[in-house]
């Protein structure tokens, strides 16, 4: 019985010695072999900027609800913005009432370039959120126009009121001039 105990000790000293030993070459070699972060998503596209959308006020009826929207294109140097209008439409469980709220997507393209409306179009997916006062929200919408330019496909949203949503969701934007 000794003898296994001190053989299990001897083995528990040697691995408390040796284990760090193989962390720290493991985490060298990560840090060699680690990407480069780069601004893109699993399109490869290139983040050209920024939907922010305003959600105009309502009641959830049990089934679904429908919102206004106003939303602004921002590019990431600051040198454009574009306007949409459009509706938000929620199809589920949908309960309680909302004064406003704010949707954020980061914008994504192939390229650097962006051409004026290129984010207009039906935009659909899911939603969930829960407000007591203010809360938060979750989209996952994909769409947009048959082009290139897309949003990325979640979105955060805050809004103040007391509901509680999980919806199929469908966002239409067209462009104002």
């Amino acid at each position: 019985m000794k003898k296994i105990l001190t053989a299990a000790l001897s083995a528990a000293a040697i691995a408390t010695v040796i284990a760090p030993a193989a962390l720290a070459a493991d985490a060298v070699r990560y840090q060699e072999q680690a990407p480069v972060y780069q601004e893109s998503d699993a399109r490869n596209g290139v983040k050209i900027g920024y939907l922010t959308c305003d959600i105009g006020g309502g009641v959830g009826y049990v089934l679904g609800s429908a919102k206004e929207v106003g939303c602004t294109f921002s590019s990431i140097d600051g040198s454009r913005t574009d306007s949409y209008a459009g509706a938000l439409r929620k199809m589920g469980i949908d309960l309680g009432f909302t004064t406003r709220g704010r949707m954020v997507w980061a914008v994504f393209a192939p390229t650097a370039g962006y051409h004026s409306g290129s984010l207009a179009g039906l935009y659909q997916g899911v939603t969930a959120e829960a407000t007591v006062g203010a809360g938060v929200g979750a989209n996952i919408l994909i769409g947009g126009t048959s082009g290139s330019i897309h949003l990325q496909t979640i979105s955060v949203q805050g809004q103040l009121g007391l509901n509680v949503a999980a919806t199929g969701t469908s966002m239409t934007l067209t462009a104002v001039n």
